[in-house]
C-alpha cells in the first residue's frame, strides 16, 4: 500500500476548524443592488412568537426527511461561570426531554434505524448550536415523533441533575481528546489571532474549572435565557406534505414561549485593529515548521445581485491563485512542502486574506519569500487572459453540473443553505437563479476585477504573522524583523510576469482503432450487463438513473506489490504516485490539468497490494475524455526525472519530525504489531525513501499495465449501455493485451496469534488511546460476515451506553468488524477509544465484561433488531446511489461472490439470533487478542 505522507490542513490555522463556521464565499452588499431573491420552492414563515421555519419537498433520498433546529446561540452569549455550557446543553439534548426521558431518545431513534453519531447528532460553535436529525418519513409515528424531539429541544430538555453530573464526564473527555500540540499552541495564538475580542476566551470546548464544577442550576438559566423561538428555527427538507406540514409546525411550536424580559443577543464582533501582530509559538511534538500570513478585513455578504457577482471573482480568484501554487510544487526542488493562499471567511464580522507555507526542514527563508513572491508577482503583474479563460470555463462546468442535478439535490444540501439564511442572512435563490446569474454575469468578469482583488485584500495592515515550529528549532525560527526584512526584501526583488504553459496539442493525436465486443451476458434482477472485449477485458455495466450528470467507474487485475520483492517493494508502491505526478503522454504535470480545465474528469491509476487498476469519476459529456486518460495511463506514462527529485524531497522534509508526534508513533506501532514486523507494514522512513528508484518503478508500472486481458471495468451512472458499448469498444478495446494468466501472491502477513499487551509512551498530555483487536481465521460467507457485522454494532452500542452513559469515561468508543476472503479468509475485530490515563484498565475491564455478557447470555434481541433497523434503513438509501453500487460491485466481482447477493441481503439478515452472536463471541473473541495503549511519557 502506497503511504503518500501528506499534512492535514488541520497544522494550519482554520478558524472554521475551532467555531465550525461557514466556508461559504461572501461578498460585500451594494446598497443600490437587487436583493436576491428566496427560491420559491421553500416555504418559509415566522410564528407570532418568533420562530421561523423553512419547508422543502424533496425527495433525494425517497422516503426520507432532514430536520434541523437552528439556534442562534453558541458560546460567545456565556457568562463567565458558564464558559462551555452552550455546548454543554447540546450535549444535554440527548440526555433526557419531557417526551423521551434520559436515554429514551436515543434507544427510540435507534429502533427507527437512526444511528448515533453517524445520523442523529448536532455542534455548537461561537455563535449557534444547531441540532440535526435524518428520519424515515413513510411512516407517520415516526415522523411525529421526530417533529416531537425538536419541539423537546426546543424547550423542554429536561436537564435532570443526575444526567448532567454523569455527562460531565463525556465532556471532559471530549476536551481531552483535543489535547496536543496544536491546542497547546492555539492557546498561545488565538488571543492576538482574535485581536483579544471576547471570541478569545470563549472556546466553545469551554474550561475545565468550570466544566467540572458549574451548577445544574447555571446550565438551567442558559437554557432558560437563550433556547427561545425568537432566535431559533427549524427546517425541515425531505419527502413530505409541505402543507401538512406547516400545520403540524405551527400546532407544535406556536406555544414557545419567550422570557418576560429577554436578554439581548448582542452581536459580537472582531474590531480591527489597523496594525500588524506577530507570534513565534513551538512545541516539543509539532512536526513541521509552518508560517502563515492572514490579513483580516470587513466581511462581504452575499444579499444582492452585485454581491453574487464579488463572489464569482473571489472564486475565480482562488481558484487562479491555487492553481500557480499548484505548479510551484511541481518544481524538481519545490521551495516548500506545501503553500498555498486565498482570500475566505474569517470570523465575526471578517473575512481574511492567508498565505501559509510548511517548510521544508531548514529551509524557511526559502519557502516563505516563495509564497511571498507569488503574491508580489500577482500584485506587480496580475493574472494572465489565458488564466482568467481556463478559470471561467471550469467555473461554468461546475454551476452547470449542479444545476443538471438540480432534481437530484440531496435534502442535505438544502437544508444547510437554509440554514445559512437563517444564521448568516446568506441568499438561497436556488441553482436555477445561481446557473443563470452565472452564466449572465461570467462574460462581463475582467482581468481588471480579479487584479483589483488583489490589490484589495493584500494590504500591509491589519496583518497577522504566525510562525509554528518544534520546539528543538526555536532558535532557527524567524522574529518579527527578520520577517519584516523578507517582506521588504521580496518586495524590492526582480521578478518577471507569470508565464502560463500550455499546451495546444490534442490528448490524444490520432483516432484508436479499437476492438470488439465479442460477447454480452445480463444480470437483470440488479440492471447489470456484462461485456467480453476482443482484448480480454471484461466490462460490468450498471446504468443508473440516481444522478443526472455522474459515471464512476473502476478497473481491476491480479497481481499488484506482492509480485515484488521485498527488495522493490517501496519502487512499486510509489510507482503510481510517482506516474500520477509526472503528467500523462504529450502533457506534463502543468500543462494536463489546464488542458482538462473545463471538463470534470479525475482518472487514477493505482497499485495495490494484490491488484492494480483504475478508478475514475466523469459526466456523461466527459465520458470520451476519461475513456482516453485511461488509455493513455496504460499506454503512455511519463517518467519525469525533475518532478520525481521533488516529489521524494517533499516526502522526505515531511518525515523530518513524524516521530515526535504521538498519534503517528502509536500509528506506526500498531501497524507494525498487526503486521508481525513485515516490512510492508511498517511506517514510513527516510531510509525506505531512498530504496525509491524511478527506472525501477517506471518499469514495475508498466510491466502491472502491460495487459489488459485480464482486467475488469465496472461503469456505475447515468449512460445507455448500447449507446456506451462504441466508446468502450473504441478505447478499452485498444488496450494492450498480452494474454498472461497472473495471481496475486500469498505474503503470508497475519496477525499475530495469541495474546500480546503493548504499552506505548509518547506524549505529555494527560490522555490515553486504547486499541484491542481481536483476530484469527475465518470462513468467508455472507451468514458469517452478518454475524460479525451485527456484533460490532450491538456491542458498540453497549459499549456507548456503558463506557459513555453509565461511567462517563470516554467521548466516542467504537467496535468495528473487518474481514477479507483473498489469499486466505481472515478477521479482524477493532475495539477504539480514548480516556483519562488513569482509567485505562477500568474502561478496557468494563468493555471485556460487556463482550463476556454476550459471550455468556448472547446479544440482547433489541440489539439486534437495531442494527437490522439500521441497516435496512441504510441499505433502502444505498441503493440509490452510484458510490454504493461501485464499490459494491467491484467487491462482489474481485471476491467471485454472486453480485446479485444484495437483493437477498435484507432476508439473510433475519437469521441473525442472540445465540448466534453468543457463538460468535466464543469462536472469535478468544484467544487471539492483542491489547495497545498510548500513554503520556513516564
Amino acid at each position: 500500500m502506497n503511504k503518500l505522507i501528506a499534512f492535514s490542513a488541520a497544522i494550519f490555522i482554520a478558524v472554521s476548524g475551532i467555531a465550525n463556521a461557514q466556508t461559504t464565499v461572501k461578498s460585500k452588499t451594494g446598497a443600490a443592488s437587487e436583493i436576491i431573491p428566496l427560491d420559491p420552492a421553500v416555504r418559509t414563515g415566522k410564528l407570532p412568537n418568533g420562530f421561523t421555519y423553512y419547508i422543502r419537498k424533496n425527495v433525494e433520498p425517497k422516503n426520507r426527511v432532514t430536520l434541523y433546529l437552528a439556534n442562534k446561540i453558541g458560546s460567545i452569549m456565556e457568562n463567565d461561570d458558564q464558559l462551555g455550557l452552550a455546548h454543554f446543553m447540546e450535549h444535554m439534548g440527548f440526555n433526557g426531554t419531557k417526551n423521551f426521558p434520559k436515554n429514551d431518545l436515543v434507544n427510540y431513534l435507534q429502533k427507527t434505524g437512526v444511528r448515533f453519531g453517524a445520523d442523529l447528532n448536532a455542534y455548537t460553535s461561537f455563535d449557534e448550536t444547531v441540532y440535526q436529525l435524518p428520519i424515515p418519513s413513510d411512516d407517520p409515528e415516526i415522523l411525529k415523533n421526530g417533529i416531537q424531539i425538536m419541539r423537546d429541544w426546543a424547550q423542554d430538555a429536561t436537564l435532570d441533575d443526575a444526567e448532567i453530573n454523569k455527562e460531565r464526564g463525556v465532556v471532559i473527555e471530549e476536551k481531552r481528546l483535543g489535547k496536543g500540540a496544536q491546542q497547546r499552541m492555539q492557546d498561545q495564538y488565538l488571543p492576538m489571532l482574535f485581536n483579544n475580542s471576547r471570541y478569545s476566551n470563549r472556546l466553545p470546548i469551554g474550561t475545565e474549572e468550570v466544566l467540572k464544577n458549574f451548577t445544574p442550576a447555571t446550565l438551567r438559566q442558559f437554557y432558560a435565557d437563550w433556547y427561545r423561538p425568537d432566535l431559533q428555527a427549524l427546517i425541515v427538507v425531505g419527502d413530505i406534505d409541505v402543507a401538512a406540514m406547516e400545520q403540524t409546525i405551527k400546532a407544535k411550536f406556536s406555544d414557545l414561549k419567550k422570557p418576560a424580559k429577554p436578554r439581548l443577543r448582542t452581536k459580537y464582533s472582531i474590531t480591527l485593529l489597523n496594525k500588524n501582530q506577530f507570534i513565534t509559538v513551538t512545541d516539543k511534538e509539532f512536526p513541521v515548521s509552518v508560517a502563515q500570513i492572514l490579513i483580516k478585513h470587513p466581511e462581504s455578504k452575499l444579499i444582492t445581485k452585485t454581491d453574487y457577482r464579488n463572489s464569482m471573482v473571489r472564486s475565480l480568484f482562488n481558484q487562479m491563485l491555487g492553481a500557480r501554487f499548484a505548479d510551484l510544487s511541481k518544481q524538481a526542488d519545490p521551495p516548500f512542502l506545501q503553500g498555498g493562499a486565498n482570500i475566505s471567511p474569517f470570523l465575526a464580522g471578517l473575512d481574511n486574506y492567508s498565505a501559509f507555507v510548511v517548510a521544508k526542514p531548514g529551509e524557511m527563508e526559502r519557502g516563505f519569500k516563495a509564497v511571498l513572491t507569488e503574491t508580489e508577482r500577482l500584485q506587480r503583474f496580475g493574472f494572465t487572459q489565458t488564466e482568467l479563460d481556463r478559470a471561467k470555463q471550469s467555473y461554468l462546468t461546475n454551476m452547470e453540473s449542479s444545476f443538471k442535478e438540480k432534481d437530484k439535490t440531496p435534502s442535505a444540501s438544502f437544508v444547510n443553505e437554509y440554514l445559512r439564511h437563517f444564521l448568516e442572512e446568506e441568499a438561497s435563490p436556488g441553482i436555477e437563479y445561481e446557473f443563470n446569474m452565472a452564466n449572465s454575469l461570467t462574460g462581463g468578469i475582467t482581468l481588471a476585477d480579479l487584479n483589483g482583488y488583489s490589490k484589495k485584500y493584500i494590504t500591509d495592515v491589519n496583518r497577522d504573522v504566525i510562525i509554528m515550529g518544534p520546539e528543538k528549532d526555536k532558535a532557527n525560527l524567524p522574529d518579527e524583523s527578520t520577517i519584516e526584512k523578507w517582506i521588504s526584501a521580496t518586495k524590492q526583488s526582480n521578478l518577471t510576469a507569470y508565464v502560463d504553459q500550455v499546451s495546444d496539442k490534442p490528448l490524444l493525436a490520432a483516432k484508436l482503432s479499437g476492438g470488439k465486443v465479442i460477447s454480452e451476458s445480463k444480470t437483470a434482477e440488479i440492471g447489470v450487463t456484462e461485456l467480453k472485449l476482443s482484448n480480454g477485458i471484461k466490462v460490468i455495466l450498471k446504468p443508473t438513473d440516481f444522478k443526472n450528470d455522474e459515471i464512476s467507474f473502476s478497473a481491476f487485475s491480479p497481481g499488484g506489490t506482492s509480485l515484488y520483492s521485498d527488495a522493490d517493494f517501496q519502487s512499486a508502491s510509489y510507482a503510481t504516485t510517482i506516474i500520477r505526478s509526472g503528467g500523462v503522454g504529450e502533457f506534463n504535470s502543468v500543462q494536463l490539468p489546464k488542458l482538462l480545465s473545463g471538463k470534470r474528469v479525475s482518472v487514477n491509476p493505482y497499485i495495490a497490494e494484490r491488484s492494480e487498476g483504475i478508478s475514475g469519476a466523469t459526466t456523461p459529456k466527459d465520458l470520451e475524455t476519461a475513456l482516453q486518460l485511461t488509455y493513455l495511463y496504460f499506454t503512455s506514462p511519463r517518467k519525469d526525472a525533475e518532478t520525481f527529485k521533488g516529489l521524494m524531497a517533499q516526502q522526505k522534509g515531511s518525515l523530518a519530525n513524524r516521530g515526535n508526534d504521538p498519534n503517528s508513533v502509536f500509528a506506526d506501532s500498531l501497524s507494525a504489531i498487526l503486521g508481525n514486523y513485515n516490512v510492508r507494514r511498517t511506517g514510513p522512513s527516510v531510509e525506505k525513501l531512498n530504496q525509491i528508484n524511478l527506472d525501477r518503478a517506471f518499469d514495475i508500472y508498466k510491466e502491472r499495465f502491460a495487459d489488459a486481458s485480464d482486467f475488469t471495468f465496472v461503469f456505475v451512472g447515468n449512460f445507455d449501455a448500447e449507446k456506451i458499448k462504441p466508446l468502450l469498444a473504441q478505447y478499452l478495446g485498444s488496450l494492450p493485451s498480452i494474454n498472461r494468466k497472473e495471481t496475486a501472491k500469498d505474503l503470508g502477513i497475519t496477525i499475530p496469534a495469541g495474546k500480546i499487551d503493548k504499552k506505548i509512551y509518547k506524549g505529555q498530555e494527560p490522555k490515553a488511546n486504547v486499541r484491542l483487536v481481536f483476530s484469527g481465521d475465518y470462513t468467508y460467507s455472507v451468514k458469517h460476515n452478518n454475524q460479525l457485522d451485527a456484533l460490532a454494532e450491538v456491542l458498540t452500542i453497549k459499549l456507548i451506553e456503558r463506557l459513555r452513559e453509565d461511567e462517563g469515561g470516554v467521548y466516542g468508543v467504537g467496535a468495528r468488524a473487518s474481514y477479507s476472503k483473498f489469499p486466505k479468509s481472515k478477521y479482524t475485530f477493532n475495539i477504539s477509544f480514548g480516556c483519562a490515563p488513569e482509567n485505562v484498565e477500568k474502561l478496557i475491564s468494563s468493555t471485556l465484561d460487556e463482550i463476556n455478557k454476550i459471550r455468556q447470555n448472547g446479544a440482547l434481541k433489541l440489539d439486534i433488531d437495531k442494527f437490522i433497523a439500521e441497516e435496512t434503513r441504510s441499505t433502502e438509501t444505498q441503493i440509490k446511489d452510484n458510490g454504493f453500487w461501485l464499490g459494491y460491485l467491484t467487491s462482489q466481482y474481485q471476491n467471485e461472490e454472486d453480485p446479485k447477493q444484495i437483493l437477498t441481503y435484507l432476508e439473510s439478515l433475519k437469521e441473525l439470533t442472540p445465540e448466534f452472536l453468543k457463538a460468535t463471541v466464543q469462536y472469535r473473541l478468544s484467544d487471539n487478542f492483542i491489547r495497545m495503549v498510548l500513554l503520556p511519557e513516564k
